[in-house]
């Protein structure tokens, strides 16, 4: 099917009363039977020129996404090159966070567009969680539909060596894919490519 990801998603924010003040949603068009990774961030930048899927010249979090998929030995240029590869990236919350923290009340009444969000491809095969907001959001998910938690509690690095479904979906703990310091913590980097290089066998 065939769909623009922000007409839709925005549809599904109004119908449920959702506040869609400074929102930011993937404004793309989608083949949705043809997306088999869904990759999870935190949330949306402050400016919008930032996001993913920005027309910019040289979005912050697509600097750092480009950089992390190169290191896993994947050649792309710009979002499209990535939706084309039947990867789809969004955020759990989807706007942008007020302080250092994300609340979790916030995280609650945008949880029914990402689960909205996820019922969108048919064909999943991977959902890859960037940093404990999106984990925190998907295992709500998760015990909502199946009483019980996808991925266990515990510090990313120590739990992501195990492999982890949700139904027929591996589901990834990671770690959050953008942010100015995020290329010089060499470890995180490491393991989110690394991370990266799975999904990929796996598709």
């Amino acid at each position: 099917m065939i769909i623009n990801a922000r007409d839709y998603l925005l549809s599904i924010m109004k119908e449920k009363n959702i506040s869609t003040d400074r929102i930011q949603l993937p404004n793309i068009e989608l083949d949705t039977d043809n997306i088999k990774v869904l990759m999870i961030n935190e949330v949306p930048p402050e400016n919008p020129n930032d996001y993913f899927y920005s027309q910019s010249e040289h979005p912050s979090y697509m600097d750092t996404t480009l950089w992390l998929f190169h290191n896993a030995g994947v050649t792309v240029s710009n979002i499209s090159d990535i939706v084309k590869m039947g990867i789809y990236i969004t955020t759990a919350v989807k706007s942008p966070k007020n302080g250092y923290n994300v609340e979790t009340d916030i995280i609650i009444e945008h949880l029914s567009v990402l689960e909205e969000e996820i019922n969108m491809f048919p064909n999943l095969k991977v959902v890859m969680l960037m940093g404990d907001v999106a984990k925190k959001a998907y295992n709500m998910i998760a015990k909502k539909n199946t009483k019980r938690n996808c991925i266990p509690t515990g510090s990313t690095y120590k739990i992501r060596a195990n492999e982890y479904y949700y139904g027929n979906v591996r589901v990834f703990p990671s770690y959050i894919m953008t942010g100015g310091n995020l290329l010089i913590e060499k470890s995180k980097c490491s393991m989110i490519s690394d991370d990266i290089k799975c999904m990929i066998k796996l598709i």
